[in-house]
């Protein structure tokens, strides 16, 4: 769900007539592209792999250097960026380049001189072009040209495109330039999920295929895989589910958890920090559960009375799925508002089972639910950050909620909220010790390579090794809290392998229903319409009440279109729908009905909200509301 991805790939591709270009053109060729500042130390060391590489592919590896000069941290590297420029126009940008980063810092104004000499430039052309504002220019553009790619240091590497974030050693970075299998199979995969639209259209091809296997001859093998039983047995007890149910309850788990992640990053420092904004979704939500009941009740009354929650539920996963595949239409704040709703409208769909459906419904265990939650609280409280504790108290919180008879993927939204955060560390002290890991390591090696005979020691085996691996370690996960490095784990897999399966053992619904009774057209039409129109009624109006009333404010940067579409795409909803119509109607015909009429009501939804998003304009800027 993360936005971040979508920056991977280079925004801008490789132009041979403004980019400075060296090499290439051999058969199966890579590109190495260069965000640089000849100032930059690290830059100067990454120079050295770079040359090494070069002689090691020779013209099957394209360097291209673009400028990223950091004013502030390194005065003078905008000076030495306009000078290489400068050199360009003289048909010498390579020997500049070159000649900048092998001379030893400190690199002065007189030092770019004299190594502009020693290129065997034509220095009054040269001093000439130097008061040309156009070069300062083209070193901006570069600049603006990296921000827009989220490159905030030197040097940021890209290959092929594709941006690097692998280890800048000679070995690791020639084994992502000659793409054996696995790091092509990786690659295209990355360069797959770094589009915005990537995990949506896998979540609406995973559904679209269930469709297809339930309503054609594959239809009995596709039943037969759902409905297949898989259990866990410990102590004596077994736990056996429904495939199909351990993809709703136990995988499902996963894709809370993200969620409720996010909500959490949100009501912390985001689009949620207002207490109002927070309160938008809880109105929203109530406002959408009442709306589609009532249109349905106005539809249906006596036998067929009992349906009315068929048309309440919200399904998180496909309506995110959708947001998903519009991509920039739809704000951040728009998703997180759309995703807070839909977990809330999920613990109401889980009281409405109990409340009104209660044969399956066990209270007792709600106590062993408690107690749970209570040790995740705890656990926060002790500031233990180990994940092992907060994974015990989550599976006896997910057992508890099934014994209850809840959805027990909720138990993932309860982790989110206790997983504990930690304060952003300063950058100094982990400076500091990640330097002199690298220090003492550098000067151990340096010493392995002086010493010769049989008695040369291999630097793997010596102490200093995991003293450095250690602390290089211990730096590297402080920079994340147990919260995101959770949040950084899963993201992928809720996206590529629990949506996808979840979809797909879950749309499988036969279309072939008996519609020829008035109560059976009845139930479809309201289903159908109390989702397409109820929700976003109930939703808007809901909206508009608490908005005019200023109990709550809209999601920041979105526009009333765009409110609206996501407001009928809350009418696409999930299984826990068809599980309230089996439970509505547990002795009769009615429940395939409407279980057809959650599948129509969800499909416009999502195509009438999909349009109304597509149509609106982008988010509102700061310059636009000026």
């Amino acid at each position: 769900m993360s936005e971040e991805a979508g920056q991977l790939r280079l925004l801008r591709p490789v132009d041979r007539e403004r980019d400075h270009v060296r090499g290439g053109g051999g058969r199966g060729g890579v590109t190495v592209l260069i965000y640089g500042d000849y100032l930059c130390p690290y830059c100067r060391r990454l120079r050295g792999v770079l040359d090494r590489l070069r002689r090691a592919l020779g013209e099957r590896m394209t360097y291209v250097f673009r400028h990223f000069p950091n004013e502030h941290a390194h005065p003078g590297a905008e000076f030495a960026a306009e000078a290489s420029e400068a050199a360009a126009r003289q048909g010498k940008f390579w020997e500049m380049h070159d000649g900048l980063y092998s001379r030893e810092p400190p690199l002065t104004r007189d030092h770019v001189l004299e190594t502009a000499r020693a290129a065997g430039l034509d220095m009054d052309r040269f001093q000439r072009d130097m008061a040309d504002p156009a070069l300062a220019g083209r070193v901006a553009e570069d600049v603006a040209d990296g921000r827009r790619n989220q490159v905030t240091a030197t040097p940021t590497i890209f290959i092929d495109g594709q941006r690097y974030d692998g280890a800048w050693d000679f070995y690791s970075m020639l084994e992502a330039l000659e793409r054996p299998i696995g790091t092509q199979v990786k690659r295209t995969a990355r360069a797959f999920a770094s589009l915005p639209t990537a995990a949506g259209i896998v979540l609406l091809i995973a559904a679209a295929a269930a469709l297809v296997c339930a309503n054609t001859p594959l239809a009995p093998a596709y039943q037969q895989f759902v409905d297949a039983r898989l259990g866990v047995e410990a102590g004596g007890a077994a736990l056996s589910l429904s495939l199909a149910s351990w993809c709703s309850d136990g995988l499902l788990t996963l894709f809370f958890l993200l969620v409720g992640l996010e909500i959490r990053r949100e009501v912390t420092a985001g689009a949620f920090a207002d207490p109002r904004a927070a309160l938008l979704p809880i109105v929203c939500t109530i406002g959408g559960v009442l709306a589609p009941a009532a249109v349905y009740l106005a539809l249906n009354q006596g036998p067929t009375a009992p349906g009315w929650s068929a048309p309440t539920s919200t399904g998180i996963a496909f309506a995110l799925g959708v947001l998903a595949v519009l991509g920039s239409r739809a704000p951040v704040s728009l998703k997180v508002f759309v995703a807070a709703l839909a977990v809330i409208d999920d613990i109401i769909s889980m009281l409405t089972l109990a409340i009104f459906y209660p044969q399956d419904f066990h209270a007792v265990w709600l106590l062993a639910a408690a107690a749970a939650v209570a040790a995740m609280f705890a656990l926060n409280r002790w500031r233990i950050y180990a994940g092992w504790p907060y994974l015990v108290a989550t599976l006896a919180l997910w057992l508890a909620l099934h014994a209850a008879g809840l959805n027990a993927a909720l138990s993932g939204v309860m982790l989110a909220a206790f997983l504990p955060r930690r304060p952003a560390p300063a950058a100094g002290p982990l400076l500091a010790q990640a330097a002199t890991a690298l220090s003492a390591l550098e000067h151990a090696e340096t010493q392995a390579r002086a010493a010769s005979g049989e008695d040369r020691p291999t630097l793997e085996q010596e102490p200093i090794w995991d003293w450095a691996s250690r602390n290089l370690s211990a730096a590297s996960a402080r920079l994340l809290s147990p919260a995101d490095r959770v949040e950084r784990a899963i993201s992928p897999w809720a996206a590529f392998v629990v949506l996808p399966l979840f979809a797909f053992s879950a749309t499988g619904v036969p279309l072939d229903v008996d519609l020829s009774s008035p109560d059976a057209r009845r139930v479809l039409a309201g289903v159908v319409l109390g989702l397409v129109i109820g929700k976003p009624v109930g939703i808007v109006l809901a909206a508009l009440a608490a908005v005019g009333s200023k109990l709550a404010v809209m999601p920041e940067d979105t526009r009333p279109r765009a409110f609206l579409g996501a407001a009928i795409l809350c009418g696409v909803s999930d299984p826990v729908a068809l599980l309230m119509a089996d439970e509505a109607f547990p002795h009769g015909d009615y429940a395939n009905v409407a279980k057809i009429g959650v599948l129509i009501g969800s499909v416009i939804a999502a195509l009438l909200g999909a349009a109304v998003l597509a149509t609106s304009r982008p988010a509102v800027t700061d310059a636009e509301e000026g």
